[in-house]
């Protein structure tokens, strides 16, 4: 069930139960107040869950216009970000403006303090950087928010790792950042756990050995990405994304498949396998089987698509409608 806070459209869904007391109870938590409040420093040094996004706020009056459009961004974005805000009579801190107003977002990864240094009275401005900050370029796909991520409308690039290897996660956030951040809007970079996720996996020929592994799901298709040593390597996987746009990902397939058919047909001169003995490559995942099998004639196919929405689940079908 899609809904608007102050006229905005919530990215996420309500997705409990359709009961009267139910939606009550879930109106009543949108309306409630999307901030907690802080008396002292001291209070947020201690009671601040560091794993999570944190968004600290600084504000001396509760009726400008500034914490107005603070109150407007904290409710769109209250699922992905914490929001606390000071008790008027705690002095802010160096760097405030003169009104002695200040943002500050907490890295959870570095335990950075980055300050937000517009105008908080462009509602827009302010919104967009908070989205940012609030929303990682990089993602976590699970079997909860997939049918969300589907709904976005773009590939995925999916990370599929070990959870507890911090290092590859920190390996793809970086290329993700260095390569596709000017077009991020060409794909859903996406991390997903190789355990729960082991089905994708062996479409695409692997399991939980060969991790990590990187493909693209373009919801028609699956394509592997060739070489993970070749992950930081600069260029590689901006060029990965650009291939699959130019439609260069499945040119290159069948590019390879004609190599297989011809090694197919020497094999069986050399062995003298007639055609009748002949069996379908996917008699192993990805289609790869052993020599004298007939390779797969398409690349793996999306598993993701799968776990898309029904078309007909909304009452108003046409995204102009909405």
């Amino acid at each position: 069930m899609k809904y608007w806070v102050n006229g905005e459209l919530v990215t996420k869904e309500y997705r409990g139960t359709r009961s009267v007391d139910a939606l009550t109870t879930h109106v009543l938590e949108q309306l409630s107040t999307a901030m907690n409040e802080f008396p002292s420093q001291e209070y947020i040094d201690t009671h601040l869950d560091r794993s999570k996004r944190n968004v600290l706020v600084y504000t001396k009056d509760r009726n400008s216009v500034a914490f107005s459009n603070l109150k407007k961004a904290a409710m769109i974005l209250r699922e992905d970000c914490s929001f606390w805000v000071s008790d008027p009579a705690l002095a802010a801190p160096s760097g405030a403006d003169i009104q002695g107003n200040m943002i500050s977002f907490v890295d959870p990864d570095t335990g950075d303090h980055q300050q937000y240094t517009m105008s908080m009275e462009n509602y827009d401005l302010m919104k967009q950087w908070l989205t940012d900050k609030c929303i990682p370029l990089v993602r976590e796909v699970t079997f909860e928010n997939v049918e969300e991520l589907t709904e976005e409308g773009l590939p995925f690039l999916i990370f599929f790792r070990d959870v507890n290897n911090k290092e590859h996660d920190k390996m793809f956030t970086d290329a993700v950042v260095r390569e596709l951040y000017d077009i991020k809007g060409a794909v859903n970079p996406l991390f997903a756990d190789g355990k729960k996720f082991a089905h994708p996996l062996r479409h695409l020929g692997k399991t939980q050995k060969d991790l990590p592994v990187l493909a693209i799901d373009s919801f028609q298709h699956m394509f592997l990405f060739p070489d993970m040593s070749q992950v930081s390597a600069p260029g590689k996987l901006r060029q990965f994304v650009e291939d699959l746009n130019s439609g260069k990902l499945h040119k290159e397939f069948h590019e390879s498949l004609d190599q297989k058919m011809m090694d197919l047909a020497k094999f069986k001169s050399e062995n003298g396998i007639e055609e009748e003995h002949e069996q379908d490559g996917d008699a192993r995942p990805g289609g790869q089987g052993p020599p004298g099998h007939r390779p797969k004639t398409d690349p793996p196919p999306s598993v993701f698509k799968e776990l898309k929405p029904s078309g007909k689940r909304y009452s108003l079908l046409m995204k102009q409608e909405l």
